[in-house]
């Protein structure tokens, strides 16, 4: 298990909020931290760790009136830690090669390919061929319905009809490199992961997926890596000591290495 650190940016600055709480509508969202640094301190620090592998998350939509400080940020963390970082949020065939040309290791994309709550296939062999499946992350963010999970898009507000299953899964890999996946109910709120979507991420054997959602104590962590089969790489935010939460940063480090 590596794992995968985050810079998430909204309204201009760098937060950890609850996923569900985002709304366009006066770019609001319930805020678990707020940094006094800028994005770039954050890529510094993963840099000088030599973590790999991150995501820098842009949470304002492009209409948004932060979006511009917003996307500034992101591109000083890319500047900061050319190659370390992949950076999701907006992403599509058109803006793609500005941030991979700005320091991005890949581009993380979800609503560009997931469009009128289906898979929209012209876009994705768009991307694919634009930016190459070795720099493309799916973002397969989702929430829970009754009979499973489903994909969410825009910034995590929309459903989609497109349920998570491992032959979607199957499928989706072979035009990425990866897959990024929040279980977005429990996002922002360190009360524990979903067991229920790592069981099912787990059986991707082989292929890169990074869980991001709910961890907030160390049994969470160790939860994770049993019921994910040490297959799935780990994002953590609000419940992490540099975001202001109680869970040692170098000590997760430790713990995923084991």
């Amino acid at each position: 298990m590596k794992f995968r650190p985050c810079i998430d940016i909204h309204n201009g600055k760098v937060k950890q909020i609850v996923g569900s709480s985002l709304n366009d509508i006066g770019d609001q969202a319930k805020e678990n931290f707020v940094a006094e640094q800028d994005a770039s301190f954050y890529a510094r620090l993963y840099k000088r760790h030599e973590i790999s592998g991150g995501h820098v998350i842009l949470l304002n939509s492009k209409d948004s009136q932060y979006y511009p400080e917003t996307k500034r940020q992101a591109l000083l963390a890319l500047s900061a830690y050319p190659g370390g970082l992949q950076v999701g949020g907006g992403m599509n065939a058109e803006n793609a090669c500005e941030f991979l040309t700005a320091g991005a290791s890949h581009v993380i994309v979800t609503s560009y390919v997931f469009r009128d709550g289906h898979i929209y296939y012209e876009n994705l062999e768009k991307l694919v061929t634009t930016v190459g499946k070795k720099r493309l992350t799916l973002d397969l963010s989702c929430r829970k319905k009754e009979d499973g999970y489903y994909i969410v898009t825009d910034r995590w507000q929309k459903f989609t009809e497109e349920k998570l299953t491992e032959e979607l899964l199957t499928k989706l890999s072979e035009s990425c490199d990866e897959f990024l996946i929040h279980a977005v109910d429990v996002e922002g709120k360190a009360s524990g992961i979903e067991v229920d979507l790592v069981r099912l991420l787990a059986k991707m054997e082989g292929f890169p997926i990074t869980y991001a959602g709910g961890v907030g104590t160390f049994r969470d962590l160790e939860l994770l890596k049993q019921e994910g089969q040490n297959r799935l790489d780990v994002t953590i935010g609000s419940a992490l000591d540099l975001f202001g939460g109680t869970m040692n940063f170098a000590g997760v480090l430790e713990t995923c290495a084991k």
